[in-house]
């Protein structure tokens, strides 16, 4: 199909126009035509996507569906998908529908809020298929206005605080990858990503305002590159932002932040980063390995402490992240397949998790932990779907999250005992804060008189997890359908690495001589 990846990028943007322009009044009919556009134009895009899928070849590793063509104010318009980034598309387009059917219960400002999250899947697909750096960093940047704007005005009683934090944290981050994004057109005399992945930034070592900058330019640009990932992503210790986030946004709004728009800080590393500046990579890897786990370590405590069901799993994420970074700088085939898939398996099962806790707020309108208990006598099949995407969250095996967690461990036990020892011990934690969050609001005694009428899932409800049950069970048993995809692009990447490295190595040894 010509043009599938604009087609595919540009469907809900469309929707979007025509709900803002066509769509008049605040009436039950008009909220209920406005929810169900926003859910056919989704769906729509997702049955697409699937031709981008079935018609990629993962034994070529090069870009595919590229499309390229002059755009406004001189810029060049370049798309196309990768074994690395197609998934990325994939997972964007599936989860959107179920987003929006989250959004059923919404009464406040319907049409704009569908708005803004078909708005948002178009600037979120946008970055995962970006051939061009002007076009990823518009990209990249204005997903922040619609995430921004469905957080301050949906949002919960601080959602000014939070929108105003989630802003400025990531947009700061992002300031310094401008700047190197700019000293690589210089340098490399494009914007072209496809041809600055084999064009070799400077790696001779300089001094700047009396400090030695090992690895020269690359250096430089790979931190200020980290700077925007590690914030999108988020990283400890600028991860902050992202509980109060996920507390005060809304159950869809969370499901988008946890499931997508994390996922762009590691794509970031894996398009950018570890490609372009592999002697950066090679210098600053052994100390965000360390910070990575750390992250998993003190992510999985505070969740411990936590009494906010949304803030428990947001610091769970920020644990599960540190998995996605220490498998993308080990730099080895286990290592990046594992983040790979565990950011795709993280897509489903924090996805999930909001969703779960989305359902007894809409009944029950708080979040504290405290407040419940026993449901699992007037909610069975809750009490199982939860059950369930707990333990993929724990990393049981038969389900994707152990799939992702133990590739990551495998490959950065190649790289250093020490670090895959500390973050083993998550996967401790994360049993403790699973388990205990599921002890205390599902088993015991129904004792609060306010839970004794709580009723069980709906239909629509039971819909919107059934394809993430299906995708979390399928994952964990039959995981090739990812790693058969991103292998081939993998293990080029690697090699391509190791051979930058290999040259830089003799380098220094020339010139020593």
């Amino acid at each position: 199909m010509e043009n599938l990846l604009s087609i595919i990028t540009f469907t809900p943007l469309v929707a979007a126009i025509i709900l803002a322009v066509f769509l008049r009044g605040e009436d039950a009919a008009a909220q209920a035509n406005a929810k169900w556009l926003a859910l056919i134009a989704t769906g729509a895009t997702f049955l697409i996507s699937l031709f981008l899928l079935f018609g990629f070849d993962p034994s070529d590793t090069g870009f595919q569906f590229v499309e390229e063509g002059d755009w406004i104010l001189g810029l060049t318009y370049k798309v196309g998908v990768d074994g690395i980034s197609v998934l990325f598309v994939m997972l964007t387009t599936f989860l959107m529908p179920i987003a929006i059917g989250a959004c059923w219960n919404v009464t406040h400002r319907v049409k704009e809020y569908m708005v803004a999250f078909l708005v948002l899947e178009t600037l979120m697909i946008g970055v995962f298929v970006a051939l061009d750096l002007v076009l990823f960093y518009l990209f990249f940047e204005a997903g922040l206005i619609p995430m921004f704007l469905i957080i301050g005005i949906w949002g919960g009683k601080e959602r000014i605080y939070a929108a105003f934090k989630f802003f400025l944290y990531t947009f700061l981050g992002s300031v310094l990858m401008l700047v190197a994004m700019i000293a690589m057109y210089v340098d490399a005399g494009t914007s072209d990503i496809e041809t600055l992945l084999t064009h070799e930034f400077g790696s001779d070592t300089f001094s700047l305002l009396g400090i030695q900058i090992v690895g020269g330019a690359q250096t430089l640009m790979f931190l200020a590159f980290f700077a925007a990932f590690a914030v999108k992503l988020p990283m400890w210790p600028v991860h902050t932002w992202l509980p109060d986030a996920h507390v005060q946004a809304p159950t869809a709004g969370s499901v988008v932040l946890a499931a997508i728009l994390l996922k762009m800080g590691g794509y970031g590393f894996l398009r950018f980063s570890v490609p372009m500046f592999p002697v950066g990579t090679e210098i600053v890897g052994p100390l965000i390995l360390w910070l990575s786990a750390i992250a998993v370590v003190y992510a999985s405590l505070v969740a411990l402490m936590q009494e906010d069901m949304k803030k428990l799993i947001a610091y769970s994420s920020v644990a599960h992240m540190g998995f996605v970074t220490l498998g993308i700088f080990a730099v080895n085939q286990q290592g990046l397949d594992g983040a790979i898939f565990q950011m795709i398996s993280h897509g489903f099962i924090s996805g999930a998790l909001f969703l779960v806790v989305g359902v007894i707020y809409d009944r029950m309108h708080t979040r504290r932990i405290d407040a419940y208990g026993g449901l699992v006598n007037r909610m069975p099949v809750y009490a199982l779907i939860f059950m369930l995407f707990t333990m993929a969250n724990v990393g049981l095996p038969g389900t994707s999250g152990f799939v992702g967690e133990f590739l990551t461990l495998v490959g950065v036990f190649q790289v250093n005992t020490w670090v895959t020892a500390v973050a083993a011990t998550g996967v401790v934690l994360s049993a403790g804060y699973a388990l205990w969050l599921y002890r205390r609001v599902m088993m015991g005694a129904l004792v609060r008189e306010s839970l004794k009428t709580i009723t069980d899932m709906s239909r629509r409800e039971k819909a919107l997890f059934a394809p993430l049950v299906a995708m979390t069970l399928l994952l964990g048993v039959y995981p090739s359908l990812v790693t058969d995809i991103t292998g081939p692009a993998v293990a080029e990447l690697v090699e391509d690495y190791d051979g930058a490295l290999a040259a830089y190595d003799a380098a220094l040894r020339l010139a020593q001589n």
